[in-house]
């Protein structure tokens, strides 16, 4: 049977208590694991999962990891148990060589993954693996690997990045509510959509260069790259959306980006 080829999505997971609530993002999620086909199996590069080098997760059954602090209890109690995929692990490294992939059997999946994956497949039945970001690369690489995995989509695979294109914590009103996001943050988002939507994506992997409201909203780049192994599996003829909009406490977009 042929697989269906699968869109590739960035998600911005926001606050890790969106694996718990509902609200407007949540239910967002949740429409659009619906409206997509199902997976034979979910490849995450997650901000979470910032290391010197490239590693897979490649273990049978990956544990759930709870890689924040100071949360209600409820929240350290979830569990996401889906099944891992060797295969698909080796199959990546494939597709990377000759770039070093180790296969990791200790992380699992972080919250970067499993705080959306709850809501996109709440039945946990879809195996997935995680990807790490790392953190020696410039945004070129980043760009590069995800065009040399972006024929797992005809395999099947959903390629997914999970992070914030705006992700500023210091500026992040915590505890506060309704608040109006910065001018800085919406107009770099903005800035963003328009390239994505004209597929122009050289300002995009070199993100700084677009100026003072990039380096507010990208303070660090972690949260931002995983948008890089979204747009890299691109084709020519596909069109770009956004089934999730909005901004957390000012400054953490919640922009959902879907290729295909």
């Amino acid at each position: 049977m042929t697989a269906v080829k699968m869109p590739a999505l960035f998600v911005g997971h926001g606050n890790p208590m969106n694996a718990i609530e509902e609200n407007d993002f949540t239910r967002a999620w949740s429409r659009l694991g619906a409206s997509i086909p199902r997976p034979k199996a979910i490849l995450a590069v997650s901000a979470h999962w910032y290391i010197s080098g490239v590693s897979v997760t490649s273990m049978e059954q990956p544990r759930t990891i709870h890689d924040f602090g100071g949360f209600p209890p409820e929240l350290y109690r979830v569990r996401y148990p889906a099944p891992g995929d060797p295969n698909l692990a080796t199959r990546i490294q494939r597709l990377l060589s000759p770039e070093a992939v180790g296969r990791d059997k200790s992380w699992g999946l972080d919250h970067g993954t499993w705080s959306v994956l709850c809501h996109l497949f709440p039945d946990a039945d879809v195996p997935v693996i995680q990807l790490s970001v790392d953190e020696t690369r410039p945004p070129a690489f980043h760009y590069q690997t995800s065009a040399r995995l972006a024929p797992l989509r005809d395999e099947g695979v959903l390629l997914m990045g999970s992070g914030n294109i705006v992700h500023n914590l210091h500026t992040y009103a915590w505890g506060r509510h309704s608040v109006e996001p910065f001018g800085w943050a919406v107009r770099f988002e903005h800035a963003a959509r328009e390239l994505m939507i004209a597929a122009d994506h050289g300002p995009l992997i070199e993100y700084e260069s677009v100026g003072r409201d990039a380096l507010l909203s990208a303070p660090t780049p972690e949260h931002y790259l995983p948008l890089l192994y979204v747009l890299g599996a691109q084709t020519a003829e596909e069109k770009v959306t956004f089934p999730v909009e909005g901004v957390e406490g000012g400054s953490v977009s919640m922009l959902a980006v879907q290729i295909g």
